[in-house]
């Protein structure tokens, strides 16, 4: 009889005797009264018992052999800062978790082993298998993806154990940790300065290849710029021509020589190696066309702007393998920083 069935055969005796004694005083019955219902008392409940087991049959043996088996034995064990492999080489996981098994090999005549160290392997293989496939870089991720695939009772490779692992942690060592935040924000300036670098790349292409490449180009991208202002695109004709030529390191095409500030571009240039009032005329560089340009445009000496727009053009014009114009530009509109100290020298004859 197991337990559930002996307390409630003490329960129904209990009840049916107090039951029993309250009718024996209300009726006041005789002694061999009180004799029968002490022994009704005792034996009806068993045979109750006995007729309800009747009627739900024997347990098979199997089943009864499984009730009646002793709990099985599991155990555990911590594990802790075990390396495992990632995806990077030299790049660890640290792992660590709390190891736990139960036996299934009940005949005994194997030979004998260590669970725990049979246990441990197996939960180590199963996590290196997801760890070598995974960057180190996503050790928190591959934490949960180790905690569902370990946390499933899966045998051994002897068969003789079910093992799984719970807690489990997942890390790196703190120095590949502090490399790899260097790594990623290496890539990340990487990036924009490469996004920087073809916008300006994309920029001097489309200043030089297709605005500058000629001056009808540069008057198309005038008027767009102005609206469909037909009467200062005319106005602005002879600068334009002058940045377009500046820009390809030519000379202003003779029939748009008309349009720049001189006659004919012609601008008269004194020779500081004569002392004579004669002035030597000679034509125009792309420097000379640029200076039109800039004075065009209402950057005058000392303006900023002079010096940026000097800039653009160069690096246009460098990249068409013309240095020598580039650096025409920069020395006359963008000459580099110098020193000139004060100046406190009087006025008089010199010391003798």
């Amino acid at each position: 009889m197991t337990t559930g069935r002996k307390t409630t055969t003490v329960f129904l005796t209990v009840l049916c005797a107090l039951l029993l004694t309250i009718l024996g005083l209300v009726q006041g019955w005789p002694l061999w009264a009180w004799a029968t219902a002490a022994v009704l008392l005792l034996g009806v409940p068993g045979a109750a018992f006995r007729i309800a087991a009747a009627r739900r049959g024997s347990i098979p043996v199997g089943v009864a052999e499984t009730i009646t088996a002793a709990p099985f034995e599991r155990s555990e064990y911590r594990v802790s800062h075990v390396a495992l492999p990632s995806q990077w080489t030299d790049y660890d996981f640290l792992f660590t978790a709390t190891v736990r098994w139960y036996p299934v090999d009940s005949h005994g005549d194997g030979p004998i082993v260590s669970p725990v160290g049979l246990a441990v392997q197996a939960v180590l293989e199963r996590a290196r298998a997801i760890t070598e496939q995974r960057e180190p870089g996503r050790a928190s991720l591959v934490r949960h993806e180790l905690s569902g695939a370990l946390g499933r009772m899966c045998p051994d490779p002897t068969g003789r154990l079910q093992v799984l692992a719970e807690n489990v942690a997942l890390t790196l060592h703190e120095h590949d940790q502090e490399r790899l935040d260097r790594l990623a924000e290496v890539r990340k300036d990487e990036a924009v300065w490469e996004h920087q670098r073809k916008y300006e790349q994309s920029k001097r292409e489309y200043l030089g290849q297709d605005v500058l490449k000629d001056t009808g180009s540069a008057v198309v991208w005038w008027l767009a710029k102005n609206d469909d202002e037909v009467e200062k695109t005319v106005a602005d004709l002879g600068l334009l021509a002058q940045l377009a030529s500046a820009a390809n390191d030519t000379d202003v095409p003779e029939r748009l020589r008309g349009f720049l500030p001189g006659p004919h571009g012609e601008q008269p240039i004194p020779d500081i190696m004569d002392k004579s009032p004669v002035s030597v005329v000679r034509e125009p560089t792309a420097a000379d066309h640029f200076e039109g340009f800039l004075t065009g445009m209402g950057f005058a000496d000392g303006d900023v702007r002079r010096a940026m727009v000097a800039k653009q053009v160069a690096e246009i014009v460098i990249k068409q393998e013309r240095n020598e114009t580039a650096e025409e530009l920069l020395r006359r509109f963008d000459p580099p920083a110098r020193y000139t100290p004060d100046d406190d020298v009087t006025d008089g004859a010199p010391e003798t």
